[in-house]
């Protein structure tokens, strides 16, 4: 039975994503709201690394705001690209980081799946950095993260917010395309 909490969770998140690939700078307080509806719901379902990753957002979501209303230097923030040894780097400690965590959980609490739900939790991070700082790779590190989240939420019984999920990896892939086209047009 899908809650009322996971049901207003979801429909704040959409709005919040939806704007953020559109690259609207009112995606970041609506994010906030989601994600402290998001932390109490995974922590009903003993999705521990997704209560943590909410809290994370939550910090996040203040400071891109911030950054995107300041932008550089007067001017909005551009989008740029990331270098692929700074992509290399957050791919390994990605990985490194979810390892360690996942044991963590697997040795302290009951989590449910604790290497999945770590691998969630540290690639949103590296995808969420991307998207403060308006990086255009923030997105596929957004589709390996909805690939991932999908399977996991259905297999909790959280099947509104895994149907939503898919839909943010289709938000996820047009988000690329048009960032990569705003990004084409801002240089030229």
């Amino acid at each position: 039975m899908i809650s009322p909490l996971e049901v207003a969770a979801n429909a704040v998140m959409a709005v919040s994503i939806v704007l953020s690939g559109r690259n609207n700078v009112h995606s970041w307080w609506l994010g906030i709201v989601g994600c402290a509806m998001f932390a109490a719901l995974f922590y009903q379902v003993n999705l521990y690394a997704d209560v943590a990753l909410q809290l994370f957002f939550i910090l996040t979501c203040v400071l891109g705001w911030l950054q995107w209303l300041r932008g550089a230097g007067g001017q909005p923030l551009p989008i740029t690209r990331t270098g692929r040894r700074a992509l290399g780097w957050m791919v390994g400690v990605g990985l490194l980081a979810t390892a360690g965590y996942g044991l963590m959980l697997q040795a302290y609490t009951n989590a449910y799946a604790p290497f999945i739900d770590s691998a969630v939790l540290m690639f949103s991070i590296v995808a969420q950095l991307l998207l403060m700082r308006r990086q255009l790779e923030t997105w596929p590190f957004w589709l390996l993260v909805n690939t991932v989240s999908v399977p996991l939420y259905a297999s909790r019984g959280l099947h509104l917010t895994a149907v939503l999920y898919a839909g943010y990896w289709l938000n996820a892939l047009a988000s690329w395309l048009f960032w990569r086209r705003q990004m084409r047009t801002q240089a030229a």
